[in-house]
């Protein structure tokens, strides 16, 4: 290899690291997911919000008076601004 291949290859990888560098500079907060076993234990952790019954399995959630809310072992109850912002879809089942 010449050293002017060298300089190049050299030149792109400073590129690379200046972009992930960049980008971790970038304000990015997801909220996290806070599962819960009972509903009143999510209830207390977010009082201003609705408690939902997440399907970690479907990736859907459940709210009150659904057929499926609470149901299940492979789901937590969690508040619902936190399972929108974690990108789980509501279930439309058992909606009127």
């Amino acid at each position: 290899m010449s050293w002017s291949g060298f300089g190049k290859r050299l030149g792109g990888i400073a590129v690379a690291v200046a972009i992930v560098v960049g980008a971790g500079g970038a304000e990015v907060s997801a909220t996290p997911l806070t599962p819960f076993r009972y509903e009143a234990q999510a209830q207390r952790h977010c009082p201003h919000d609705q408690v939902v019954w997440l399907d970690f399995r479907k990736g859907i959630y459940y709210g009150k008076g659904q057929k499926r809310y609470g149901q299940g072992f492979d789901g937590s109850f969690v508040c619902l601004s936190e399972a929108r912002d974690s990108l789980y879809r509501r279930s439309l089942l058992g909606l009127r």
